[in-house]
């Protein structure tokens, strides 16, 4: 089952038990793939799907951030929730180790040497982690790989 019909019946069964929360966050991520694919004027695989979700999830935890630092919990809360049940539908994220290695063996593949090889090295490992790493993290990661 591909992750729009796994959207699709998880809002139903949000419908079914009255979970208004949940139906709320499942309604906006379908509508966000549907704008998505009105503008590319095709329909999203699975890959594009993750795309537009991975983008939603660093919306929610930029806004999180940003009000917990305003001192606004609930609303940081809120964001929070919606992270929780977007995560349900993305592949499983990958740990720091598994990441760390990752990383390490493109460089090793790439055979890069320093900071000036960072923009061959993103590009591969930003193609293996969509969805599975934050863009930041795996940038933090590439960084302080290439300048140990």
């Amino acid at each position: 089952m591909d992750i729009k019909q796994r959207l699709t019946e998880a809002m139903k069964t949000a419908m079914k038990a009255k979970d208004a929360a949940r139906l709320s966050v499942i309604r906006m991520v379908r509508s966000a793939i549907k704008n998505s694919e009105i503008d590319k004027k095709t329909t999203l695989d699975d890959a594009g799907v993750i795309a537009v979700m991975a983008t939603l999830v660093k919306q929610r935890r930029e806004s999180a951030q940003m009000y917990r630092d305003n001192e606004r919990i609930d609303l940081a809360e809120k964001e929070e929730f919606e992270i929780t049940v977007l995560q349900e539908f993305l592949p499983q994220q990958l740990s720091e180790q598994e990441l760390r290695q990752l990383v390490e063996d493109t460089i090793a593949e790439l055979g890069a040497t320093s900071m000036k090889d960072m923009g061959k090295v993103m590009k591969k490992v930003t193609a293996q982690t969509t969805g599975r790493a934050d863009g930041r993290v795996v940038s933090e990661m590439v960084k302080s790989c290439l300048s140990a």
